[in-house]
């Protein structure tokens, strides 16, 4: 079968069609016919060699497809030859077909179209766990996503409103931030041309944000620990602007607030199939009913991965970029 592999190491990593071997399902897997592969920050940390795949992941990258099921291994009974699916992979989504352990796929949610889907299951699985399991999140609180045009950013927008939550986001420019406030944000804040921790302070009268959803990590701990509410609480699951970053112990003391960092990808099989069995109750019914959707940015084929990562790298991309076989 043909996979997009990664041929070099570090920053010259480039992406190629190749030819690859499918390993046979092994008890509890089933085998997936690709429709699309999702794309996302950890596949451009990987092409890099900054994020190796878990023991047993395919060498090439991609953590979330959606697609038809193939055949089965042994002990699968919730799945079936010919179901629609969208699966939250170990890695190796850029490929005609993926082997995938059944906990870890969701049925096709109603009303998506099947090349669409591809972009929910990461994003999704992120948003909820990290909102709800982590953040805790209850309606009438103000959560704050950081980096509202992207692939999580806009779905955790549209799940922060539809469990009734007031939802402040940032993005950058004018067509960014109307997007984002079509997505169901209260107030979209330009970090381009405005304060964010000023502007949740006016958005909430002083008080801030009681859930921060960060993907920019160490230069902007200190902002985010400045614009929590008290009793706050903050989520660190990215890194774009760094590692590390300097905290005022004393102010999150204050504010008996929390910091915490979490990663989806290095999660157990068990941890994985909780929280796509969550998903399915709660977030797909919210799918079905128009609530929640998918935002494509763009389709690709295999052979454009490179501008399909770049679009993702340079800032272009709002929403998610999937790429087809």
């Amino acid at each position: 079968m043909r996979a997009v592999t990664i041929s070099g190491d570090g920053p010259s990593g480039k992406l190629t069609t190749s030819q690859v071997e499918l390993r046979e399902p092994g008890d509890g897997e089933i085998v997936v016919d690709v429709a699309a592969a999702g794309v996302n920050r950890a596949d451009l940390l990987q092409r890099a060699g900054l994020y190796p795949p878990p023991p047993g992941a395919p060498a090439w990258p991609g953590l979330e497809i959606s697609g038809t099921v193939n055949r089965l291994g042994p002990g699968v009974s919730d799945r079936r030859v010919g179901d629609e699916v969208v699966a939250l992979l170990d890695g190796g989504g850029y490929a005609e077909q993926v082997v995938v352990r059944a906990g870890q796929t969701l049925p096709l949610p109603e009303g998506v179209d099947l090349v669409d889907a591809a972009a929910l299951p990461e994003a999704v699985c992120t948003a909820w766990t990290n909102l709800v399991d982590t953040g805790h999140l209850r309606a009438g609180e103000t959560l704050l996503v950081l980096g509202g045009s992207g692939g999580v950013g806009s779905i955790a927008i549209q799940l922060g409103r539809a469990l009734g939550a007031r939802v402040v986001a940032t993005a950058g420019g004018p067509d960014r931030t109307a997007r984002c406030r079509e997505l169901g944000a209260d107030v979209v804040v330009d970090h381009r041309s405005e304060d964010v921790v000023d502007a949740v302070r006016g958005a909430t009268d002083g008080r801030g944000a009681d859930v921060v959803l960060d993907v920019l990590g160490g230069g902007a701990l200190g902002d985010n620990v400045r614009a929590l509410a008290p009793g706050g609480r903050l989520v660190v699951i990215g890194l774009q602007q760094g590692r590390t970053g300097e905290l005022d112990l004393a102010r999150l003391m204050a504010k008996r607030a929390v910091v915490t960092g979490t990663l989806l990808r290095s999660r157990t099989p068990e941890e994985k199939a909780e929280i796509v069995a969550a998903v399915t109750e709660h977030v797909w019914p919210l799918v079905a009913r128009g609530l929640i959707r998918p935002v494509v940015h763009a389709r690709l084929p295999f052979d454009e991965a490179e501008s399909a990562l770049g679009m993702l790298e340079s800032g272009e991309a709002f929403g998610k970029v999937l790429l087809l076989p």
